[in-house]
């Protein structure tokens, strides 16, 4: 070769595409960030999750970042290029239709995550899906079915959506799958974009449930939330008048059961605040979760397990609603750990409900308590202010 000859010219490409690798090579950070808490809360509690946010501010990297730390696979679906049967299945005819019926063959994605055995579907664009395309995903979120598949129970649901105002023919969500959502709305920091253009992002938080919170946790939700429906019962189910917010959060009994396994999950995990208010308030919407979460910071409950150990030395709270949510949590703990040591604590703690005047309050309690009771276990002397009302509801077999 001469030695004036360069020799062959370097592949522009090549070198292209190593400065775009360069560029996408980032670090992540610890951050308090509360919106990506409660996405991580939402999933790791294993509710469907929407991310409502304008265009291009990350849900998608949000997405990537969570399923990355979770190191489970992530498949991407952008529901509005879809037609229904791509989640309803596809007809396959089989030999004989009429001996073995005509199933629905499941999409590539759904196949994957089946074969992983867990994974984050995440379904973009989903308010510009069409009216029918949204009904056919109603039983891919709810029942985690996808044509005759499956998913299994592992795999989570995460969905995006634009503004209509925003979004490429938008629609705006159907009442009946926008209320199996938990809705998170998605925003930027400025200076979170600034410092992840310098190459630093913030980390996903990924909640770690403490075994030893459990039982005490569930307990605590419980009578959280069953204590303030039995205050504001009218918003156990109230389906918006618009169609702007039939398509968010709302109240009903699918949303509250949501709302207390993010509280339960919250609980355990020790999440913060924040994050579990923006889940709450995703699930059951502004209204009522503002409501509920005001109840919760004047309800103050003590831990159940603690009372049951020493219920000597507790006293009732004042309140009606308290009082209800008091003692339905601790039924809730004696439920969740079922001992004759703590059943039989558990009347003596009612039974402190009936000295203060208020049997009433104590009665449905009662009615739960008593039905937990093993048929060898002797009526404690607690129970003796209740015996009418068991006995007339039948809740206490073989008393005696």
């Amino acid at each position: 070769m001469n030695a004036t000859d360069p020799g062959p010219a370097p592949d522009p490409l090549a070198t292209a595409d190593d400065l775009v690798r360069r560029l996408g090579s980032a670090r992540t950070e610890p951050a308090a960030n509360p919106q990506l808490e409660a996405l991580a809360l939402a999933v790791s509690a294993n509710l469907p999750v929407l991310l409502w946010g304008e265009p291009g501010i990350g849900k998608s990297a949000a997405l990537r970042e969570l399923a990355a730390g979770l190191r489970v696979p992530l498949e991407t679906v952008i529901a509005s290029v879809h037609e229904p049967s791509d989640f309803a299945g596809l007809p396959v005819i089989g030999d004989d239709p009429a001996a073995t019926g005509v199933p629905m063959a499941p999409p590539d994605w759904a196949v994957r995550l089946a074969t992983a055995g867990r994974g984050v579907v995440f379904f973009d664009e989903l308010s510009s899906a069409p009216p029918a395309v949204q009904a056919a995903l109603l039983r891919v979120v709810l029942e985690r079915r996808v044509g005759s598949l499956p998913l299994p129970e592992p795999v989570r649901v995460v969905a995006a959506a634009n503004p209509p105002s925003s979004a490429a023919d938008g629609w705006h969500l159907s009442p009946p799958l926008a209320n199996r959502f938990v809705h998170l709305q998605w925003t930027h920091d400025p200076r979170t974009v600034a410092r992840g253009m310098a190459g630093t992002w913030p980390a996903v938080p990924l909640p770690v449930i403490d075994p030893a919170r459990v039982p005490g946790a569930v307990a605590r939700a419980r009578g959280a939330i069953s204590g303030f429906l039995t205050a504001r019962p009218g918003l156990a189910h109230h389906l918006p008048a618009d169609a702007e917010s039939r398509g968010r959060a709302w109240p009903s009994p699918r949303t509250w059961e949501m709302a207390l396994r993010l509280l339960a999950a919250g609980y355990a995990a020790g999440s913060g605040h924040k994050a579990v208010a923006a889940a709450v308030i995703g699930a059951v919407g502004d209204g009522a979760g503002l409501e509920l979460l005001a109840y919760l910071e004047q309800l103050d409950l003590p831990d159940p397990d603690h009372v049951l150990a020493n219920p000597d030395a507790f006293a009732l709270p004042e309140r009606g609603d308290r009082q209800l949510a008091f003692l339905t949590a601790v039924v809730s703990a004696v439920q969740s750990d079922l001992t004759r040591k703590r059943w039989e604590a558990d009347w003596a703690v009612l039974a402190k409900a009936v000295d203060a005047g208020v049997p009433d309050v104590a009665a449905r309690a009662a009615a739960d308590l008593a039905a937990l009771r093993d048929t060898d276990w002797p009526v404690p002397s607690g129970i003796d202010a209740f015996l009418d009302l068991l006995q007339l509801s039948g809740a206490l077999p073989g008393a005696r």
